[in-house]
């Protein structure tokens, strides 16, 4: 493969123009491209031991949404340690990270080239560019010093580009931008909020934008969309990120212990206090305070939570003097807050205090675009648990998925895939692993199957349980029979009411609202 010196001028100034781009990192590698031809390319940012995907062109969409860790990829891995460009024979051993994911071919890669470029800039590793072509041994004619100019541009082009996200992101200083792309963090890589569609866009410039300040947040959701994962990315990204991030489980405190758990209690204060303790406020004194689920605090312990968040002050249990502290709330609930206090089930004055600053993070029907780039983030981790080379999904199972509607978000997006991966897991006999709609009988039943919605007067529950004078029960109608009859009866005896049914039968409240859902057990409520 010849390359002219007036392809590398070219290349040059068509790298310069691509940082302009909206998809700056899709045109850069659309650029490299037209120097070196190849099938498939990709731009990978180094974040401390992992690769992050930032581009990629002739391999599968859900490689954006992978998380490359090195020490698990050994081409990778000798890329990233090499201070030039490594490429790999044809008969190389080494297990090829996109095995299987090339666009438009199943199955193992055959043999071919390819190809990886370090990317460094002031002597620092910032990215990784690799190359396959299904021509073996295309890449082995171009010249090292050809490659080394090729690199050092796409480095420059890298580096300029990444702190032009950043700064657009709203980080002011390109230094600090290239220290936090570059120093490995593992809360931030385990808190890494993971979509591009527009739904995700948006939130993300919410969290961008209140997170410097220290308003309370509300943030608004349906279970399992991930809003523990967006008080963390609040957190991270505040001028509090240096201090701990305190998670309180409102839903869980026993209602005669809440006020301890908050605030604290010296030693004999009440029966059991046998020694002294700090409450979730002094823990996170000078950080963030989480308050999940805060719809379902009681009310006598919503008047001394607004308190507190009025004067900063607290008292602990059993001592008269006061304690300021100085901490970041940000509460999180899947109820709607406004209706429970038109109810009277959530004060005014603590709803207005907690909604300084609202985010609702959005349910997954509503970022199906998205289910891509969270598969692919999902098996890669999965690849580990599992013990398995390479794990990828079948083009059929992402379009079924697209048409799922996902009542239980993120959470059971995971869960399907973990099944999925364990049922595909069982029969694999090669290097690729792959998910099939075989492996997924679950979904296509309940994707099958609609289920007629009924409305009734206020607080009823309703019963769709199968008749058993017409249709044949199994033991498996047995059961659910079984659950829907103690359900039904003891909703009704409280009322309707989710979280004291959910105590009563000790389970998760969440938990609870899927099985009757299941079930087909509805409440409808109206206001007369």
């Amino acid at each position: 493969m010849h390359i002219s010196q007036t392809a590398l001028l070219e290349l040059s100034l068509d790298l310069a123009r691509s940082l302009d781009a909206k998809d700056r990192f899709d045109q850069l590698l659309s650029t490299i491209r037209k120097v070196i031809a190849c099938e498939a390319v990709a731009l990978l940012a180094v974040k401390g031991e992992v690769l992050v995907p930032l581009a990629q062109q002739g391999l599968s969409k859900d490689v954006l949404g992978r998380r490359f860790l090195t020490s698990e990829h050994p081409r990778l891995q000798q890329i990233s340690q090499s201070d030039k460009v490594v490429r790999f024979s044809r008969d190389c051993p080494l297990p090829d990270p996109y095995d299987g994911l090339l666009l438009d071919r199943d199955g193992d890669l055959p043999v071919h080239a390819c190809m990886g470029i370090p990317l460094s800039f002031n002597e620092r590793l910032i990215g990784v560019l690799t190359l396959d072509s299904l021509t073996p041994n295309v890449f082995d004619d171009i010249p090292e010093r050809t490659l080394e100019i090729i690199a050092i541009m796409a480095a420059v082009s890298l580096n300029n580009a990444l702190n032009i996200e950043l700064l657009e992101s709203r980080y002011q200083h390109s230094q600090q931008v290239m220290a936090e792309l570059n120093v490995h963090n593992d809360a931030k890589h385990q808190y890494e909020l993971i979509g591009n569609s527009e739904a995700m866009v948006k939130l993300k410039q919410e969290i961008q934008l209140v997170a410097p300040s220290d308003f309370s947040v509300l943030i608004e959701g349906a279970s399992g969309t991930g809003k523990e994962l967006v008080a963390h990315n609040i957190h991270l990204q505040s001028k509090r990120a240096e201090h701990t991030m305190v998670y309180v489980n409102c839903a869980a405190l026993p209602e005669n212990l809440i006020e301890s758990e908050l605030f604290g209690h010296v030693k004999g204060a009440f029966t059991g206090a046998d020694k002294d303790r700090a409450g979730k406020f002094v823990v996170a004194d000078g950080g963030t305070l989480f308050l999940d689920e805060v719809g379902e605090l009681p009310l006598a312990a919503q008047s001394k939570l607004l308190r507190a968040l009025q004067s900063n002050e607290i008292q602990k249990v059993g001592q008269d003097s006061i304690i300021n502290v100085d901490v970041r709330v940000i509460a999180a609930t899947n109820r709607d807050l406004k209706t429970e206090v038109e109810h009277g089930r959530f004060r005014s004055d603590l709803f207005h205090r907690l909604n300084v600053y609202p985010i609702h993070v959005p349910a997954l029907q509503h970022r199906l675009s998205d289910i891509d780039l969270l598969a692919g983030y999902f098996i890669e981790s999965l690849k580990r648990k599992l013990g398995i080379n390479q794990l990828r999904i079948d083009s059929e199972v992402i379009a079924m998925m697209g048409n799922y509607d996902w009542p239980g978000n993120i959470r059971e997006l995971e869960h399907f895939i973990n099944r999925a991966a364990l049922s595909a897991s069982a029969r694999a006999t090669g290097k690729i692993t792959t998910i099939i709609s075989t492996d997924c009988q679950q979904l296509l039943n309940v994707a099958g199957n609609t289920v007629a919605q009924n409305t009734v007067s206020q607080n009823t529950v309703i019963d769709s349980a199968p008749n058993p004078a017409t249709e044949s029960i199994n033991l498996k109608q047995h059961l659910d029979g079984y659950q829907r009859q103690l359900i039904k009866q003891v909703l009704e005896q409280e009322q309707g009411n989710w979280s004291k049914a959910a105590k009563r039968l000790q389970i998760d409240r969440a938990n609870l609202q899927r099985l009757a859902k299941r079930l087909n057990i509805v409440i409808s409520k109206q206001v007369s």
